[in-house]
């Protein structure tokens, strides 16, 4: 027998008693076949053990149907659910999804970036390390589109997606000031991440308009991990009782479930002793021992709109229809949970 893998489209269509372009009609355009020559085509397929080639029949196309995604961090349940937004957008428009992390690596993440170019995907989701476009300037030369994921882009050259992370560190700084708290502490980092930046800034801004005799500590970490944050609690912990922060922020959940990990471990009462809020609402903020606050972003939202907008700029290209890109930002949403309650006594 003739093994599968060398079986050819010439194979299936002599032994159906076609021309190659029928046997192509009948994968492509279905609809331009009689019934009875499609049946005799498939029915050689079948018999033949024929599988299509569908990376060439992409590349003679000009375009695949592949799409590449970088993230930052498999590992935070965050990006997990961008990814699946993402994914059932794109399965939908018949697109394939390839997952690169980059795990906060700058060197790393080049890597991802070149194999997806070499690879000629469709187009790249891409949440980036900083701010640095110039890499994705190689590939829309390239002619693979490009949008930002999880960050609103400063360059116009580029669709983007992204949270008001301003916004949302306002928000949680001014929640833990609801809650009767002075002496406040900001957990994350690096601060590279332009994320981490203005959810602290944001943080800071509430602390500026509250005046008064209000107190913010920044405690800087190398990722947001949870890692990050057992580390930081012992570091804040072992402060002084009267100088020791009574509420924290951190950069995100992970981070945040780290300290609560981290504050129980040395004997804190949370929230007692010391209050906590989080960034992202994963669904580990809610089923934590102390369900924890959190500021809520749109997970799955970001990635279906970074996806539909990346189907738009493909879809464009290929018709050569305009195209704008758009920068998409939506609002986070405070998520009040046991982490934040009102202290049940004063601390001094």
């Amino acid at each position: 027998m003739t093994p599968k893998n060398s079986v050819s489209m010439r194979d299936v269509a002599t032994l159906a008693q076609v021309s190659v372009g029928t046997v192509s009609n009948v994968l492509n355009s279905p609809d331009r076949v009689a019934e009875a020559t499609r049946q005799r085509v498939q029915a050689a397929i079948e018999k033949l053990g024929w599988v299509p080639n569908e990376s060439a029949r992409q590349l003679r196309a000009g375009r695949s149907r592949s799409i590449g995604m970088v993230v930052m961090d498999i590992a935070n349940p965050f990006f997990t659910d961008v990814a699946r937004g993402a994914e059932e957008l794109l399965y939908g428009e018949q697109y394939s999804v390839q997952i690169g992390n980059s795990d906060q690596d700058p060197g790393r993440e080049i890597t991802l970036l070149d194999r997806f170019e070499q690879q000629r995907v469709g187009g790249v989701l891409f949440a980036p390390i900083d701010d640095s476009v110039e890499r994705l300037v190689r590939l829309r030369q390239r002619g693979i589109p490009v949008v930002i994921v999880d960050r609103v882009g400063s360059s116009v050259d580029f669709c983007s997606v992204g949270v008001d992370d301003l916004a949302g560190g306002r928000l949680a700084g001014q929640h833990l000031l609801d809650q009767g708290h002075h002496r406040l502490a900001f957990v994350g980092g690096p601060s590279s991440l332009a994320q981490v930046r203005d959810r602290r800034r944001g943080m800071e801004l509430a602390v500026e308009q509250a005046g008064g005799d209000v107190s913010l500590l920044a405690v800087s970490t190398p990722t947001l991990s949870l890692e990050a944050g057992v580390s930081s609690a012992g570091e804040i912990a072992a402060l002084p009782t009267g100088e020791r922060p009574t509420a924290v922020f951190a950069a995100n959940d992970l981070v945040a479930i780290g300290l609560l990990q981290g504050f129980v471990t040395a004997g804190l009462r949370v929230p007692d002793d010391v209050a906590i809020i989080g960034y992202d609402d994963i669904a580990f903020a809610a089923a934590a021992a102390v369900p924890l606050s959190s500021v809520r972003q749109p997970r799955e939202d970001i990635g279906r709109k970074s996806a539909e907008l990346l189907v738009r700029e493909i879809e464009a290209a290929d018709s050569g229809a305009p195209h704008r890109h758009e920068a998409v930002r939506f609002t986070p949403q405070l998520i009040a949970r046991r982490s934040t309650q009102p202290r049940k006594r004063a601390k001094g």
